[in-house]
């Protein structure tokens, strides 16, 4: 970046607001920007936001961008005409799968749903063997008209699996070549651009997800650029990646499946930079938006991190093998519609997104939502909503709630909101639950760091729900995600299978792989306009005991491979696998699978700062009291409190209201609250009643 442009800007699109954050690098000030997501085109969306702060495309020489596009492409079904082209002989493994049962006795089972049918997989004839010896060479020819075909039967993208393409890609690599070159307007995917893994099922479904948003997200990254270029910005654009790093724009438009999570990994790094500031080990990354709530995990002070992930849920799920955060996700946020079904009522996963948006809004949206129960409740407030930027609708919000919930369940505007509430904040303990217990984590060991529009609304009641004891809500939580892309740091993430005992494993073998994708990862930052303050790089192994299926990715010290220690590696591994499946075996053999490494420019970071210190009492933050309802007292008057004029130091004993720009935290009744030295609120979270 030149001395020029000192300017960072990061902007993510969610369901139903774009929330946008600036840097400026030279005097170290932070502005934030909330507006309405524009789902017709989604750059009005930014615009407005970028507008909010003050802001000059020109005068940056950074735009970091996050998006959910990819993962609702692939939820929503919405995505490109695509072909798959196999390995003769392959042609139903997509579809076969793994023939997953989590539940045997679940009569309501389904099993995946591909993304390409099967009348458009076509097999190729040729072969690569295991050890990367070509048996059947590749027939250009075939290809060609192969591309013609495609071309004729209307396909927008195709993807390419070739067996042991991890170990020989040459095949892929030609086939692409040849497709490029005819049909330069076919996006194409090749599975060993993505994955260098064995599972043949595995890399095949990661290839067809790429190729079947690749369009949609080349489209829209594409056209983010135009405008961006347009508006005078003549720094570099990058992308974030599910693993919370950066890439290049360019690439995302091509590798599009790393940005699968790109705007919730963000908000686990955020976390990371709150747990470093305030010395803590464990906590989860809770974000709670319009459209969903979502959790990851801070473990030793780092994001837990995945090489796999199941889109769609674990039942139905197509899987795709790439590095990510560990995230879970419920389909349960402040804009999620309540509806009576069956008798009974339900809350998301539909949401009423940014248009038409909660009924409150006023734009025309007419089934309840969670937003317009916390607002029937009191616990937001009309006049203040978005620092008084909009009004909402208390009546019409209590008529849609009667209409919709009461009237069909017998029970009045507030019952039907509280009866909402209760269910929402169900659902999203599942989503810590999913990190943390059902990882072999203890969630009493966690503090929950929860952000977002809504999740400072519901962190202490879904905290209460899981018996978590401390909540902390960081400065500016409504644009969290946002301004959690200004501590990524430009990343690239190698992995590689290479099979062997732990006890044969030649260290010199190893370095040997290593350093082949490190280097490939070095030449991939030196070539960004970017440069960074230094380069780190991390690597992890995955591991298995003899006779194991599965493996488990453990991160492994620099100086274990320096030492080459082996006793040290399987002791990681050990300590590993307990976490995970609460046993080991440590007198049992173990192998090595894959090795993985993430080789990151560390870029310079936004500062810290203390804010004014002042006594326990709050008194110059208070702003009046609202009758607020909770449910186990009902209605009680309750002080509000400005949270911009809370000073370091200052107490509140709940109930009590904290409000801001962007959000509303709320605490209930003998809940304890605390403003530490850098403005984030510390929460003790009362017993259960």
């Amino acid at each position: 970046m030149s001395d020029q442009s000192k300017l960072r800007l990061a902007s993510d699109i969610g369901g139903t607001f774009t929330d946008v954050a600036v840097f400026d690098e030279a005097s170290g000030k932070l502005t934030f920007g909330k507006a309405l997501s524009t789902p017709q085109r989604l750059v009005e969306g930014i615009n407005n936001g970028v507008a909010k702060t003050g802001a000059d495309y020109k005068d940056a020489g950074l735009f970091l961008h996050g998006s959910t596009i990819a993962i609702n492409t692939i939820l929503e079904r919405k995505g490109a005409k695509t072909a798959l082209i196999i390995t003769k002989g392959f042609r139903d493994i997509y579809e076969i799968g793994r023939i997953n049962r989590p539940d045997s006795y679940n009569l309501f089972f389904q099993k995946h749903e591909p993304l390409v049918e099967r009348a458009l997989r076509f097999e190729v004839n040729e072969r690569v063997l295991a050890d990367g010896e070509v048996e059947k060479p590749l027939d250009d020819k075939e290809i060609e008209a192969l591309g013609d075909h495609l071309s004729s039967i209307g396909m927008e993208a195709v993807a390419i699996l070739f067996l042991h393409c991890y170990r020989n890609a040459d095949h892929e690599k030609r086939a692409k070549e040849i497709l490029q070159k005819k049909h330069p307007n076919l996006f194409v995917s090749a599975s060993h651009e993505l994955s260098q893994e064995y599972r043949e099922f595995e890399r095949c479904s990661t290839a067809v997800a790429n190729a079947y948003v690749g369009p949609k997200v080349d489209r829209y990254i594409g056209e983010i650029d135009e405008h961006l270029r347009g508006a005078g910005f003549k720094g570099s654009f990058l992308i974030v990646q599910s693993t919370g790093g950066l890439y290049a724009a360019d690439q995302a438009r091509q590798y599009c499946i790393r940005m699968l999570e790109s705007g919730p990994a963000a908000g686990v790094i955020g976390t990371r930079t709150l747990c470093h500031t305030l010395g803590l080990k464990n906590a989860i990354a809770f974000d709670m938006g319009g459209t969903t709530a979502k959790a990851g995990v801070i473990h030793d002070g780092e994001p837990l991190t995945t090489g796999s992930a199941l889109l769609g849920g674990y039942e139905k799920a197509l899987p795709v093998q790439i590095a990510m955060m560990d995230i879970f996700e419920v389909g349960t946020g402040g804009g999620s519609i309540a509806k009576v079904e069956d008798g009974m009522l339900r809350v998301g996963p539909q949401s009423a997104g940014a248009s038409p948006g909660p009924v409150c809004y006023g734009l025309g949206g007419t089934e309840p939502t969670v937003t317009d129960a916390n607002l029937v409740l009191g616990r937001l407030s009309a006049d203040r909503f978005l620092g008084g930027e909009m009004k909402l609708d208390v009546e019409g919000a209590k008529k849609a709630l009667l209409k919709n919930i009461g009237t069909p369940l017998g029970m009045d505007a507030i019952a039907s909101a509280d009866g909402i509430l209760r269910i929402a904040i169900t659902a999203m303990s599942y989503a810590v639950k999913g990190v943390t217990t059902e990882r072999g984590l203890d969630v009493g060991d966690y503090v929950l760091a929860a952000y977002g529009g809504a999740g400072p609304l519901h962190a202490v009641e879904v905290a209460r729900e899981l018996g978590m004891r401390r909540v902390i809500i960081p400065t500016a939580p409504g644009v969290f995600s946002a301004y959690g892309m200004l501590f990524s740091d430009l990343r690239y993430d190698f992995v590689r299978t290479w099979f062997t005992r732990l006890d044969d494993a030649s260290f010199d073998a190893i370095e040997a792989v290593y350093k082949e994708l490190e280097d490939e990862g070095r030449a991939a930052i030196d070539a960004a306009k970017v440069k960074p303050e230094e380069i780190a790089i991390r690597r992890a192994v995955d591991m298995r005991y003899v006779g194991q299926e599965h493996a488990v990715t453990v991160d492994v010290p620099m100086e274990v491979f320096q030492s080459k220690d082996r006793t040290a590696m399987k002791k990681h591994f050990d300590e590993q696998h307990e976490i995970r499946y609460g046993t080991n075996a440590p007198a049992e053999r173990a192998e090595i699978v894959s090795l993985r490494t993430a080789v990151s420019g560390i870029m310079l970071k936004p500062p810290q700062e203390k804010i004014a210190a002042g006594g326990a009492d709050p008194k110059a933050a208070f702003n009046g009291n609202r009758s607020v309802y909770y449910e186990a007292v009902g209605f009680v008057e309750t002080p509000t409190y400005t949270r911009d004029k809370l000073l370091a130091g200052n107490k509140v004993t709940g109930p009590a209201l904290i409000e801001e720009h962007a959000s509303t935290t709320v605490l209930a009744p003998d809940d304890q609250l605390t403003v530490n030295a850098y403005g984030h609120l510390e929460i003790a979270v009362a017993g259960r009643k």
